[in-house]
């Protein structure tokens, strides 16, 4: 009899201590593991193989974590957190266009690794339940903006928008509660499950990304995202 698992996670990072730590860890949880040292090998494995979580080192050899992460953008839609030693937004800001769900800067705490990763499963996991339960309130139509959450498609003055999962997720929330005013801490709960760990500047990264690609399509359509001052954000219909 197979003994039940929590999930198989991908751990791409060229050094090995730090893959044999966060295996360590990430096995006491019941996690599958499975490694690449670099990034080729991780694109090849992530294509050929279904995980349910990558850890991406985003400095290694041959490809980066960013082009890893584009490259599999491509083809499929695995949650994907980051790993690296740069913290700076401008870094933050590219992993994040290159469709990673979650940032990491080192060193880090292995427990902090393991709670996000379970927060990520358990978003998925969520989403995919409600996905199930939703009938014909599949489609979200405002001024300007229309959310298709079967296709998962956005479009913006009857013109696509290319998001990466994260800022659908973002807009989807938010969109789902029209004029209602979230905190960041709000926000990082509830569409990044976070409760112990995050960064505030993780939501002000994904604000900025989604009006822009919005804005690039339909000014309109941006401004309703609106920033609520020393509160947080909210979708706003009226007055677009």
């Amino acid at each position: 009899m197979e003994q039940e698992t929590n999930g198989t996670i991908l751990i791409v990072d060229d050094e090995e201590r730090i893959r044999r730590l966060l295996r360590m860890y990430l096995e006491r949880e019941d996690y599958v593991i499975e490694e690449a040292e670099n990034g080729t090998e991780a694109l090849q494995k992530s294509l050929n193989q279904d995980y349910d979580v990558i850890l991406l080192d985003i400095m290694m050899p041959e490809m980066d974590g960013i082009e890893v992460s584009h490259e599999l953008r491509k083809e499929k839609t695995t949650p994907i957190i980051m790993l690296t030693a740069k913290g700076e937004e401008a870094n933050r800001v590219q992993g994040f266009e290159s469709g990673a769900d979650d940032y990491i800067v080192k060193p880090f705490s292995p427990r902090e690794v393991v709670l996000r990763v379970k927060a990520v499963l358990r978003r998925v996991s969520q989403s995919s339940q409600k996905g199930a339960a939703q009938t014909a309130k599949n489609i979200l139509v405002f001024p300007h903006l229309a959310i298709d959450h079967d296709a998962h498609r956005v479009t913006a003055d009857e013109k696509e928008v290319s998001l990466t999962p994260k800022e659908y997720e973002l807009l989807m929330f938010l969109a789902k509660s029209p004029d209602k005013v979230f905190s960041r801490e709000e926000l990082l709960k509830e569409v990044w499950q976070y409760e112990f760990f995050g960064d505030l500047r993780t939501v002000d990264t994904h604000i900025k990304r989604l009006r822009e690609k919005l804005n690039n399509v339909s000014p309109e359509a941006a401004k309703m995202i609106v920033t609520v001052w020393g509160v947080g954000y909210k979708f706003e219909v009226d007055d677009v």
